[in-house]
Order: structure tokens, then C-alpha cells, then sequence
């Protein structure tokens, strides 16, 4: 406290207003408000509800408690105490803390009070608290809280989904239409700115120019202003003034004194006239030529519109009225036309009816609904109103119901046949020339319902064909006891099948269903070639001409096997019709498929009712999963589509399978790192093979197994040219890899739980890595006694060898993966950058565990004889050893770029040492011994294999701060 007085003394001897600078950050403030809004966010701090002001020596405030005070005393005290000079009247005290503060009782004000605390910041509100009906119980400490804005807990407010995400490009169309007037703006002010050849700028100009029209009467500036008017002469020549002066004896001096200021008023008025003149000339003139070439456009216009109009007049006479008159004749002439055709079509379908009858007594249904649907065609459009013809509609509508259900009837009996006949029937399509005839006929009566035939029909051939295989199967095998009274249904005589006669029955199975699907799919494609016919899309299979253009591309009809007539080559539909009735066929052809799946589906669930295929062994389950994959296979090429539900059904019993697989593979790995040495290994030729194969096929898969050979194990792994350095673990982590992916062409349904399983077991490998080496796991585990540098560069190239094959991974993967499980590739992306990470951080380890060495070394350092000192010999010394340790497990570029970041390191501390010694390039004695021990330490650069020239020059340490 007893620092007041002189604090305050010295800054109020030199500031008279203390508002305009703050003294403890040198800020300078255009108001009382400003200034006091700086004091609340830089030199006050709040304290619960309390505020403690920072505004004085030491960051105490001299003159407010130092437990804080309310917002208004807060306010108070800015205004008493800092804002006015000591000594100051305390009414200017008030008035300027009015300013600053909104009134009491008033409305907080946004622009008066943005920085002052008002009721719209309070958080907690008290009634609120206690009042809370979520909450049953209080708490404990609800009472012995301390008030304030941590008393309740926030509430976290999600963002409202309504709010749209505004970026720059809403900003667009403001940003077009402001830029004019933005540059207009930009232009004035940089006017206005701008400093006139006196040195003032047109602000200054401005206020001169003011002062000066402020010296003019206000008089002269009325509007009103008239000499004319008595009151406003007099006013301007003040006669009783003059007359006054001459009775005194002083007229001729009152005279002249009043012309000379009527002239100066004259003369300011006329030079400001002069200056706006100046400044507004260009834009007068300006506009004086743009209203002249206006004036001379609009002439112009109106001289071309008047031609254009004469023009038009005259075309009218000389075209338009012989042309409207030869139109009116042709039209005559065309109605004359329509009346004859009219009798003549007339005369034609009164020879309809006995044509009919004819095409009927033949059986030629597909001509006799042609000519139907023609004449009824011609009824309803050309002959509508014609009174001879009432009776004709409703008797070809009865002809043409009756042919319907003919082929409706026929079709359903040859379709029955067709499916139902013995699998043994090597005839793909019986009746061919018959089906085609009564499809036909229904595509021109527009019943497409004929494929919902096929697929009921073909549904029910499937069922028979499945039960059919079961029964046979059951009957000829030994084992199965059909007198048991235990053994009721069929499925429980299936049951009692061993596994080869169950694999034996399935493969029966998938042969029988085969030959339906096959005769389905030679349905599909025949009746594809016939609306293809009838659509104008395929050719006719006969010499007949095709209806569609010749000069179209018509695809061949690759499926029919019979001739067309001609009647049913003239067949046509639409292409909406075209579309649907081949969508309909795709649907059929597909429907039956899964069927005859889920039929199959049906059968695997019965047999693995009592656990059965939980027992098969891993052999018997790839053995199976072929089988079912094979028949998928070779359903999706008859369907052209990817089918899932049988390879549904062994959904779960491959992640079974799966899961096991991995837990056995994984619990290996863990066991074989936990006992790793990190001591580069032996390559055994079994794995060297392995890596060729890959590289070889350029396919993840074991090699065929060969005789043993002679060949016995090599130092490092080969793998295209590039020699890896490894551990026992990563071989055995790398021949685990590829039975994943060899897992995964056995069963490719499996392909997203085994990815799945691989990323974990990459992920395993990399995190015990860096628990062994570089946290130093290894030395409790198997009794280590150090993590050398060789350790650590043997862990980094075993980590480099994985990221080496994750791609050949990733793309085998990607290749068995089916589109909407391909986001699952991130996790082998997010895998490889972990591995390069631990990589990254492994050579970061080896460069810091050279830095230690060196700022340890350098720290002893003495700029004295005898040269090389010991401490450029110990550190030469460890950086040969280092590059001993690493130069055959890495490759040379990384050698390389390793060695030049510690070479980098090197540069550094040694320039920190010398700024620290006060050693310069000046050429002195201790320039010269520290140039020597440089010259050493690139001689030793030159020794090592590689690194011959990184370190030749040298002198760029002086250069270093």
C-alpha cells in the first residue's frame, strides 16, 4: 500500500487524462469506454462470483480489496479510481460512468454493456436447482457447494439438424453484386485520403473549407435568402449603422469597412465555387458525351425499326397470301382422298369374319389374332360411328376370349411335361416348336402371365426333384435302419447318413438341380429370342425378311432352334413391353435359382440339426465349402447373378471355423514372440520358397510341397532383389498370412471375418513389437540385457517386410471381397501406416540414442590439445560402431539417410558447444583445433562403407545458430 502515492503521482504529472494509456501494457485508448473495456479483459481477473482488479504495481490494485467485489462496484471503482485524473470533481466521475454503464433499471444495452456482466449471462439459477423433478435424489454436497457457475452441471445441447452448414459459397452472389460497389467506395476513399499538393488530405481540406463557410452570415445560406425583401437589405446593408457614423464624423471609413467584407464573402464563395467546379468537372463532361451517343443510338433504332416494318409489309403481299390459298386446295383434296379410302377399308372388313373362321379351322391362332386385333383396331379408330358395323366388335372380343384360354391350356400342359421328365433326358427342350407357336400367340394377345406359369411349375419340379434325390440316397444306403420306429421322417433317416454318403448325396443334388436350371436357362433363352422377335431386336431364324429396317444392327437368335412363320414374324411389341417381359424372364431365371438354393438350404440344416458339420475337421469343411461354392458358381453363370442364400447357410458355421482357425494362429504368434531374442535368424528354405512362389505367381498361396531338397538355410530372405535381415516371428508371421489368404480362396464367404482376423493379427505382431523392443519388454521376458542398435534395426526391417506384402494383401482381399464390405480395406490401409509409424519411430529411436551419445561427449569437450580430442574419438568411435551394427540389416538409402540425420544432429550440438566455449571463425588457435577435430570426424565418414560423402564439408558449423 505504501506504493500508491508515488505510483500514481508520477503518471498523473505526466498524463492529464489517464484514460488514454494504460500504463502496465503501453495500450493507447480513444475513450473512457474503451479503456475501461480494456481493464475488464486484460487486468482483471473473476473469482466466483467476485471481481479482483489487476490494474496497479505488482498486478495488485491498491485501492480494492483483494477479495473482489460485485459488478458494480467493480464498474465504480474503473470510473473513480482509474478512468479520471486525481482531483477531479466527482459529478465528471458519474457523468462518465454513465456513459460507460447502461442506467439502473434499464434494459442491458448490446453495444453499452456487451463487456459489463448482466442478467442474460447468469448459468445457474437457484429456484431452478431446487426445483429440478429429474432429479429424485440430492446429493450429498448439494448444500455444501460453492454458488457459482460450476454449482450445476452443464448440459450438453446438440446442434439442431435445421440449421444448414454455411460456407463461402452462400457468400457468392452477395460478394457479385457488392464488388462494384465496394470498388466504387474503395476509389473515393483513396480520393478522399489522398494528401492535395499543400500536404493535407480532403479531410483536412474539408474541415478548412467549413471553417471558412462558417465566417459567411447564415443569411446568405437561407433559401429564401432575397434582396429584394426589405428586411433581408437591410439586414445586408445596414444603412442606419452608416448614417449613425456619419453624423460622428466617420461615413467614409463604416463604407469601406463594410465593402471589404462583403468582397471577402465574395471572394470565398467564388473560390469554393472554383473547387467543386475542379473536383466535378470530369463527371459534368462525362456525362454531356454519354447523352449524346444515347441521343444518336436511339435515332439510329428507330431508322432500323421503320425498314424492318416495311420489309415485313412487303413479304406479306408478295408470299403469304398465294401460299394460304394452295393450302386451302390441298386440304380440299385430301378429304376427297380420306372419303375414298375410307369406302375401300370399309369393303375389307366385311371379308373379315369367314377369313377367321378359315385361320381357325387350320389352328393358325397367331394369324387369326393378328387379323383380330387389326380389324378391331380399324372398328374403334378409322370405322368408329359406322352403323353396318355395330355387331362385328363383340364377336371378334368372343373369338379372340376363346383363343386365349386354347393357349393358356396348351402351354401349362407342355411346360408340365417339359419339367417333369427324367433328369437322364438329355433333350434340352422338348416341344420347342409348339412353345414357340403359343407364345407367340400370347405376346400378340398381350398376356405376359406365362412366365408366372413356367415359375410355379418350375418351383414345384424342384421340390419333387430334391425329395425325389433324398429317397434314393436313404434306400441304397446300409447303415440306415428304415424299420426303426425312432426313425419317423425322411430327414431323420438323412441324418443317419456318415459323412461320405451325405457329401455323396449333396453332390447328387447339386447334379440334378443343375440339369433343371440347365433346361430353365434354355427356356429362358428361347423365349428371349421370341419377344426379342416380336420386339424387332432379333433376327428371324428363316429366309423371311426381317420387319425392321435393313439398314439396323439385329442380334442373332442364338437360342431358337425352330423356323417362324410369317405371320408370327410380323408379331410386334413394344419396347415398355420388350423391357418387362425380359425383366420378368431375368427374375424367373433367378427365382428358380434361389429356389432350388434354399431347397439345398433346407437339406444342410436338417443334417446339422445334431451338431454335425460343428464336428467336421478343417479338411472335410473346405471339402464342403467347395462343393457348395462350386454349385453357387455354376448358378450364377446360369442366373447372371451373385447368389447368397446357400452361401448363408454356412454363414455361421464358417465363423466357427474362422474363429478357431485364427485363435490357434494367434496364440502361436503371441508364444513366439514372447520367446523371440531379436538375434537376426536363419532362413529356412521353406520360407524362402514361399517368398518366390509370391513373387514368381504374383499369388498368395503355398507352393506345392517338393521333395526335400539339399538346399540349407540362408542368412537373410530374399525377396525381389531385396535382401531382409529377419527374426524367427516375422516368418512365421508371413507363412500365417498367406494360409489367411489361401483360407479365403477356400472359402470366399469367409473373406471378410478372415480380414478381420488378419488385421488383428497384424496388429498383435506390430503392438508387441514395440512393447519387446522399443519399450524394452524383451529384457524382462527372455533376459535381455540391453536393446541394442541391432535389435532395434533387426525389429525395423521385420516391420519393413510386412508393409513390403500388406498391398499383395490388400488386393487379394480386394478381389474376394464383394462390393459393400470394400470400406473394410481402411483397416489394411490404417495397418500399413501404423507399421510405417512404428518404423518411423524406430529410426527416431536410433537417431536420439546417437544424439545422447554425442551431447554427452560433446559436454566434456575442451577446444585444446592434443588432437583429435577423446571426446571426437569416443564419439567417432560409436558412430563406426553403430554403422558396424546396422549396415547388414538395413539397406544402403536407409543407412544413408540415418547417418545424415545424425550427421544433422551432430552439426547442431556442436555449434550449440562452440557458442557455449565462445569459439568463432576467427582463425585464432581454437579455430584451428576445432577445424582439426572436424577433419577427423569427416575422415571417419570416409572409412565407412557408403557413407564416404556425407560428411566432407563440414565448415557449415561455424553458420549454424
Amino acid at each position: 500500500m505504501t506504493l500508491e502515492p508515488a505510483f500514481y503521482d508520477s503518471h498523473h504529472q505526466r498524463l492529464a487524462t489517464p484514460w488514454k494509456n494504460c500504463k502496465l501494457c503501453s495500450v493507447h485508448c480513444k475513450s473512457p469506454r474503451e479503456f475501461s473495456r480494456h481493464l475488464r479483459e486484460f487486468h482483471c481477473s473473476k473469482e466466483g462470483g467476485s471481481y479482483v482488479c489487476r490494474y496497479g504495481p505488482n498486478n495488485i490494485c491498491p485501492s480494492l480489496p483483494l477479495e473482489g467485489v460485485s459488478d458494480m462496484d467493480y464498474e465504480n471503482h474503473i470510473a473513480r479510481d482509474h478512468v479520471q485524473a486525481p482531483g477531479r470533481a466527482r459529478p465528471d466521475t458519474q457523468e462518465n460512468y454513465s456513459s460507460v454503464v447502461s442506467p439502473p433499471g434499464a434494459i442491458p444495452s448490446v453495444v453499452h454493456d456487451q463487456h459489463r456482466w448482466t442478467v442474460f449471462d447468469s448459468k445457474v439459477n437457484l429456484p431452478a436447482a431446487l426445483n429440478d423433478p429429474l432429479r429424485v435424489k440430492r446429493e450429498t454436497d448439494f448444500f455444501t457447494k460453492t454458488w457459482g457457475q460450476e454449482f450445476y452441471e452443464n448440459l450438453y445441447v446438440p446442434e439442431s439438424r435445421y440449421l444448414p452448414d454455411i460456407d463461402r459459397k452462400y457468400f457468392e452472389k452477395y460478394k457479385h453484386r457488392i464488388s462494384k460497389r465496394y470498388r466504387r467506395y474503395a476509389k473515393y476513399k483513396n480520393q478522399i485520403e489522398q494528401e492535395a499538393p499543400g500536404g493535407e488530405t480532403f479531410l483536412q481540406q474539408m474541415e478548412k473549407n467549413r471553417a471558412e463557410l462558417q465566417q459567411l452570415p447564415k443569411l446568405f445560406l437561407l433559401s429564401n435568402f432575397d434582396l429584394e425583401n426589405s428586411d433581408t437589405f437591410n439586414a445586408v446593408f445596414p444603412w442606419t449603422q452608416v448614417e449613425e457614423c456619419q453624423r460622428n464624423g466617420g461615413s467614409s471609413q463604416s463604407s469601406k469597412l463594410l465593402q471589404e467584407k462583403l468582397s471577402h464573402y465574395l471572394d470565398i464563395v467564388e473560390v469554393h465555387i472554383a473547387k467543386q467546379i475542379s473536383t466535378k468537372s470530369d463527371a459534368f463532361f462525362q456525362a454531356v458525351s454519354s447523352h449524346d451517343v444515347l441521343q444518336d443510338n436511339m435515332l439510329r433504332t428507330c431508322r432500323t425499326i421503320k425498314q424492318l416494318r416495311d420489309k415485313i409489309h412487303s413479304i406479306d403481299d408478295l408470299l403469304t397470301l398465294g401460299s394460304l390459298k394452295i393450302m386451302k386446295l390441298s386440304q380440299t383434296r385430301a378429304n376427297y382422298v380420306k372419303l375414298h379410302n375410307k369406302l375401300k377399308l370399309m369393303a375389307t372388313v366385311h371379308q373379315t369374319q369367314p377369313t377367321i373362321q378359315l385361320l381357325l379351322s387350320t389352328q393358325e391362332f397367331v394369324g387369326a389374332l393378328d387379323l383380330i386385333s387389326t380389324t378391331q383396331e380399324v372398328l374403334t379408330q378409322e370405322l368408329a360411328g359406322v352403323h353396318s358395323f355395330r355387331h362385328l366388335g363383340s364377336q371378334l372380343a368372343e373369338l379372340e376370349n376363346i383363343i386365349e384360354k386354347m393357349l393358356q391350356e396348351d402351354f401349362g400342359k407342355c411346360v408340365s411335361v417339359d419339367l417333369n421328365r427324367p433328369v437322364t433326358d438329355t433333350e434340352p427342350l422338348l416341344e420347342e416348336e409348339k412353345i414357340v407357336s403359343l407364345v407367340f400367340g400370347m405376346l400378340r394377345k398381350s398376356r405376359f402371365n406365362f412366365v408366372d406359369v413356367y415359375r410355379e411349375e418350375a418351383f414345384t419340379a424342384v421340390k419333387a426333384i430334391v425329395k425325389q434325390t433324398v429317397v434314393e440316397a436313404v434306400s441304397e444306403a446300409e447303415n440306415v435302419d428304415k424299420d426303426d420306429g425312432s426313425v419317423s421322417s425322411l430327414a431323420d433317416q438323412m441324418r443317419m447318413l456318415n459323412y461320405p454318403q451325405w457329401m455323396e448325396l449333396l453332390q447328387q443334388i447339386f447334379s440334378n438341380l443343375l440339369v433343371h436350371l440347365k433346361r430353365t436357362n434354355t427356356f429362358h433363352g428361347v423365349i428371349s429370342d421370341v419377344i426379342g422377335i416380336a420386339a424387332g431386336k432379333t433376327l428371324v431364324p428363316s429366309p423371311l425378311p426381317s420387319p425392321t429396317q435393313e439398314d439396323c444392327v439385329l442380334n442373332e437368335a442364338s437360342h431358337l432352334h425352330v423356323s417362324v412363320s410369317e405371320e408370327a414374324a410380323d408379331v410386334m411389341i413394344t419396347e415398355a413391353e420388350y423391357v418387362s417381359v425380359q425383366a420378368k424372364l431375368n427374375e424367373m431365371l433367378c427365382a428358380v435359382c434361389d429356389h432350388a438354393h434354399d431347397r439345398c438350404v433346407k437339406v444342410i440344416t436338417a443334417r446339422a440339426k445334431d451338431g454335425f458339420l460343428e464336428r467336421l475337421s478343417s479338411s472335410e469343411f473346405v471339402a464342403l465349402s467347395r462343393e457348395v461354392e462350386k454349385f453357387v458358381t455354376d448358378c450364377e453363370v446360369i442366373s447372371g447373378r451373385r447368389c447368397m442364400s446357400l452361401r448363408f447357410s454356412l454363414q455361421s458355421q464358417a465363423l466357427k471355423f474362422v474363429n478357431r482357425f485364427h485363435e490357434e494362429r494367434r496364440t502361436k504368434l503371441s508364444l513366439i514372440l514372447d520367446n523371440e531374442r531379436w538375434k537376426q535368424a536363419d532362413v529356412p528354405a521353406e520360407f524362402q520358397e514361399l517368398v518366390d512362389h509370391i513373387s514368381r505367381t504374383g499369388v498368395l498361396s503355398l507352393p506345392e510341397k517338393t521333395p526335400d531338397s539339399d538346399k540349407g538355410p540362408g542368412e537373410v530372405l530374399v525377396v525381389e532383389d531385396q535382401m531382409f535381415a529377419v527374426v524367427g516371428t516375422v516368418l512365421m508371421l508371413l507363412k500365417m498370412m498367406v494360409e489367411y489368404c489361401q483360407c479365403v480362396n477356400d472359402i470366399p464367404s469367409a473373406a471378410p471375418d478372415l480380414m478381420s482376423r488378419l488385421v488383428d493379427l497384424f496388429k498383435i505382431f506390430n503392438s508387441r513389437t514395440c512393447q519387446l523392443v522399443l519399450g524394452a519388454g524383451a529384457l524382462q521376458l527372455v533376459g535381455l540385457k540391453t536393446i541394442s542398435t541391432k535389435n532395434l534395426a533387426l525389429a525395423s526391417r521385420c516391420l519393413q517386410l510386412v508393409v513390403y506384402f500388406i498391398p499383395k494383401v490388400r488386393q487379394h482381399f480386394e478381389e474376394k471381397l464383394v462390393a459393400k464390405n470394400k470400406s473394410m480395406l481402411k483397416h489394411l490401409d490404417q495397418v500399413q501406416k501404423d507399421y510405417t509409424d512404428h518404423i518411423n519411430e524406430i529410426t527416431n529411436k536410433l537417431v536420439s540414442v546417437m544424439e545422447g551419445v554425442i551431447a554427452q561427449q560433446l559436454s566434456k569437450w575442451e577446444v585444446k590439445a592434443p588432437m583429435p580430442s577423446m571426446c571426437f574419438r569416443s564419439i567417432c568411435k560409436q558412430i563406426s560402431k553403430m554403422h558396424e551394427a546396422v549396415l547388414d540389416i538395413l539397406l544402403p538409402d536407409q543407412v544413408k539417410d540415418l547417418f545424415t540425420r545424425i550427421n544433422s544432429s551432430f552439426k547442431k550440438l556442436v555449434a550449440q558447444q562452440l557458442n557455449s566455449l565462445e569459439v568463432s571463425k576467427n582463425g585464432g588457435p581454437q579455430h584451428g583445433l576445432v577445424m582439426s577435430d572436424l577433419a577427423f570426424y569427416s575422415g571417419t565418414f570416409k572409412t565407412l562403407r557408403g557413407l564416404e560423402s556425407l560428411a566432407k564439408d563440414m565448415s557449415d558449423v561455424w553458420d549454424i545458430r
